[in-house]
Parts: structure tokens; C-alpha cells; sequence
């Protein structure tokens, strides 16, 4: 089965789905919070926390807890596939492209692709928890994914730093 192009066919696709996301104990339904996998503090390239629920048998989509520490923010970044963030502790804004949004415990935050985007916990003393979900695993199914980071920097200097790059 292709997985893009020419020989690319969707029925394909979803009718492989069910075969490969089979729970077992291996890939269990339920991933209890003191299972989540935090990523090294190395592979991310900021002060965040990354804890994902990598064995949940999902085939399409990413879940993960982020942590953001008190006056801190994630990375100025921008990515082929699409994110939602649930705020499930703290307040903040984010610079999505060129709109600064606050946001708050209960909120939900929207990425659209390849947009740059940065989130700030504009608190000094309480972390912000946000619950992550992306479409991330689909696109690497399609063999289509892409993740690009600028670092600690606003819009423009991640534009001025990537000027060519495209989707």
C-alpha cells in the first residue's frame, strides 16, 4: 500500500488502520499518569516538559501533557500537521503568526499548519499544564510530516532565519 502519491488510496489506508491499532499490553486503552513518557530534557529546545502518551494504540494522532514553568515559554516553531491545546492549569498567551492571543485554565488553543507559533505562561509563580493533541502520527503515515524549531525568538526573526522555506 503506498502511503502518498500516485498509489495512494484511502480505503487502503483506513481499512490497514484497524489491523495495526490493536490494543494489547504493549498498547493499552488506558495510560495511567505516572506512565506518561517525558521526553529528555535535550530533545527540546526549550525550558518545557513533554510527557507523551506514546502507547495509546493511536494511528492518526499525538497526546501529550506539556508542561510550561513560571514566566517561561515554549520554542518558536511551526509544523506541518494541526495542534489543539486544552489549558488545563494556568494562563498565558500565544503569538500565532502575527495575532497575540491570552488564554486561560479551560481554554483551547488552535494551531493552524505551518504557522509559527510560540506559548508563554505569563505567571511567576504556577506552571502552566496544558493537555496537547496533533495530528502529527497521520502525516507521518502519509510520509508528509515536518517540524522546523527557531528557538527562543519572535515571528520575524524565525521568518528572517527561514526566509525560503515553504510548505
Amino acid at each position: 500500500m503506498a502511503l502518498s502519491g500516485d498509489g495512494f488510496r484511502m480505503a487502503d489506508f483506513l481499512g490497514a488502520l484497524t489491523e495495526t491499532v490493536r490494543p494489547s499490553p504493549a498498547r493499552p486503552l488506558v495510560v495511567h499518569a505516572d506512565e506518561l513518557e517525558t521526553l529528555p530534557a535535550g530533545q527540546i529546545p526549550n525550558p518545557t516538559t513533554l510527557s507523551i502518551a506514546g502507547r495509546l494504540p493511536t494511528a492518526t494522532f499525538e497526546i501529550f501533557r506539556q508542561t510550561i514553568p513560571p514566566g517561561e515559554s515554549s520554542d518558536m516553531q511551526r509544523h506541518y500537521h494541526e495542534t489543539v491545546h486544552f489549558v488545563i492549569a494556568g494562563r498565558g498567551h500565544s503569538d500565532i503568526e502575527d495575532e497575540t492571543e491570552a488564554w486561560r485554565t479551560g481554554d483551547f488553543i488552535y494551531t493552524p499548519p505551518w504557522t509559527w507559533h510560540r506559548h508563554y505562561n505569563d505567571s511567576a509563580d504556577e506552571p502552566v499544564e496544558f493537555l496537547t493533541i496533533e495530528n502529527s502520527r497521520l502525516l507521518a503515515a502519509l510520509g508528509i510530516a515536518r517540524r522546523q524549531s527557531a528557538g527562543l525568538c519572535t515571528v520575524d526573526e524565525a521568518r528572517a532565519r527561514f526566509p525560503q522555506e515553504r510548505p
